[in-house]
């Protein structure tokens, strides 16, 4: 049978052993994290988009050689809400919810009047991060929800408005060795003025003997003003090296008038995020020590939504991303969309754009003796360029280094360094996965794993304690098996091989999720 993606999952309160095939490596002590939609209909009514489901957090703790399996629903004020009125009454991104019919008229202008100004969903579906001692759920909201990883219980929900003045915030941040979390978010029309905003949150701090949350030491690193006060850039990652961020502006954008009165005129906010293909993309290249904007560039129209690493090298900043031609990759998941091309390949009407692996090369001093056509770029592992055009605008043409690869991860020891190795999951043909690589970015050569009727998902790389070599460690995977009374397993691969060590296995109908975080046991 085809995987449902509408079909709700059970969760799995108490842990349950997997059946473990081959030998975990003895270093492999921890839990990984890992959330994604799973809960699709509430009642008579469905949500419409894949990312709307209502999220659902699944865990495999290694512990001396065994595997232990839970799930939960992040029982937030949307769920609650939810499963109290036995319909969907909290409007997610790709789905309005709207009063019942029978509900009087006073509450119907309440609904009209909170989706004028929007109060979003603390339905946070889509990572798993961290700030301070602290582990949250994420979407892109003002809201996240404290969770404890050990249990997958739902404890405190936080909204970022308490902290500081943003509307939005990405799901993929930064951490570095001192155990401070960078992000950044979009603060919408506050005093006439929409701008983005790169903050630092540090490690908890001990006042007593009671721990001061982590988000209340918040410090604001920089803001760049966006180019339109009512068209803010949409951005789901951006880049940090040893001494710069990158934030790229691309020309898909959120229409906040649009949004205000999409709930009157029946449309989901989804179709209030226009992509426009004329305009060019920006490039800011930040100092992370003064906040000061050292660089800005150009280069043509793109959607992005995840960064790989970021680098510096003689002179230059390097950066690598995926990136997308257009936007319809958010199409391709509204729920109609992904039945069919589960069912039928390619009969939904709807085209996937290729995914492009891209790496940009940013040089940090502009040639002022340079002539109008010359590239500024000096480095010669890297075909990508930039070209000086008039009035000083330096011109970006990144090198492709592979296609059709999605959900990159790095080890993360090597985040802000050169990098070698990237483990993706491969789209090549649509938006769902039935493959992982590694990918060798120097060699251009890429070692796979596949199995027929399995859809892997994000690959985790997680490094053997005291490791030297890049690729030292495991790899983690959720696989989705289909056409099996096993549906799904753990997988685990040799990281330099690419190779299986070892398959967790679960009687358990799992999710597909979206994204996660490997924590190592104390003391591992």
């Amino acid at each position: 049978m085809p995987y449902d993606h509408s079909k709700n999952k059970e969760e799995i309160p108490d842990p349950i052993k997997a059946s473990v095939e081959g030998r975990l490596p003895d270093w492999l002590q921890g839990t990984l994290v890992r959330i994604g939609p799973g809960m699709f209909s509430v009642g008579d009514t469905s949500y419409n988009h894949w990312f709307d489901g209502m999220a659902l957090m699944h865990s495999f703790t290694f512990k001396d050689g065994d595997v232990f399996y839970r799930s939960k629903y992040l029982q937030g004020d949307t769920y609650k809400a939810n499963m109290e009125a036995n319909r969907i009454v909290v409007s997610e991104m790709g789905t309005m919810a709207y009063p019942h019919p029978s509900k009087n008229i006073l509450s119907k202008v309440i609904s009209f009047l909170s989706h004028t100004i929007p109060d979003f969903t603390d339905n946070c579906g889509n990572n798993i991060i961290k700030y301070g001692m602290d582990y949250y759920a994420t979407s892109e909201t003002n809201y996240i929800r404290k969770i404890d990883p050990n249990v997958l219980d739902t404890q405190d929900k936080v909204d970022y408005l308490k902290y500081l003045s943003v509307n939005l915030v990405t799901s993929h941040p930064h951490y570095d060795k001192e155990g401070n979390t960078y992000n950044m978010g979009t603060s919408v029309a506050e005093k006439g003025k929409t701008k983005y905003i790169l903050f630092r949150v540090p490690p908890s701090a001990e006042d007593g003997a009671k721990a001061t949350p982590a988000l209340k030491n918040l410090e604001v690193l920089c803001t760049v003003p966006c180019r339109s006060l009512m068209n803010p850039s949409y951005y789901h990652s951006f880049g940090m090296t040893d001494n710069y961020f990158i934030f790229v502006e691309q020309p898909l954008k959120l229409d906040i008038l649009k949004m205000a009165t999409a709930y009157m005129r029946h449309v989901n906010w989804a179709s209030c995020l226009k992509f426009c293909p004329e305009e060019y993309t920006l490039i800011h290249l930040i100092h992370r020590q003064t906040g000061k904007e050292v660089a800005k560039f150009f280069t043509d129209a793109l959607v992005m939504y995840h960064h790989v690493n970021a680098f510096e090298k003689d002179g230059h900043v390097v950066f690598d991303a995926i990136t997308y031609a257009d936007n319809s990759l958010y199409e391709m998941f509204y729920l109609n969309i992904l039945k069919l091309e589960v069912e039928k390949p390619g009969m939904s009407g709807k085209v996937f754009t290729k995914p492009q692996y891209k790496r940009f090369a940013l040089p940090l001093l502009n040639d002022k003796e340079a002539k109008f056509g010359d590239d500024l770029v000096k480095l010669t592992f890297t075909t990508a360029n930039v070209i000086k055009e008039k009035e000083d605008r330096l011109f970006c043409h990144p090198e492709i280094l592979c296609e059709g690869v999605e959900l990159p991860r790095i080890n993360y020891d090597f985040n802000g360094k050169r990098h070698r190795y990237v483990y993706m999951t491969c789209t090549d043909m649509s938006a769902i996965s039935t493959k992982v690589v590694k990918f060798d970015v120097e060699e251009k050569k890429a070692l796979e794993w596949t199995e027929e009727n399995c859809w892997p998902g994000e690959a985790v790389f997680t490094p053997r304690p005291n490791a030297e070599e890049e690729d030292d460690g495991a790899v983690l995977i959720v696989v989705i098996k289909l056409s099996s009374r096993v549906s799904a397993f753990l997988l685990v691969l040799d990281a330099k091989t690419f190779t299986e060590i070892t398959r967790a296995s679960l009687d358990v109908e799992m999710h597909i999720d979206m994204h996660g975080h490997f924590i190592p046991k104390q003391g591992s």
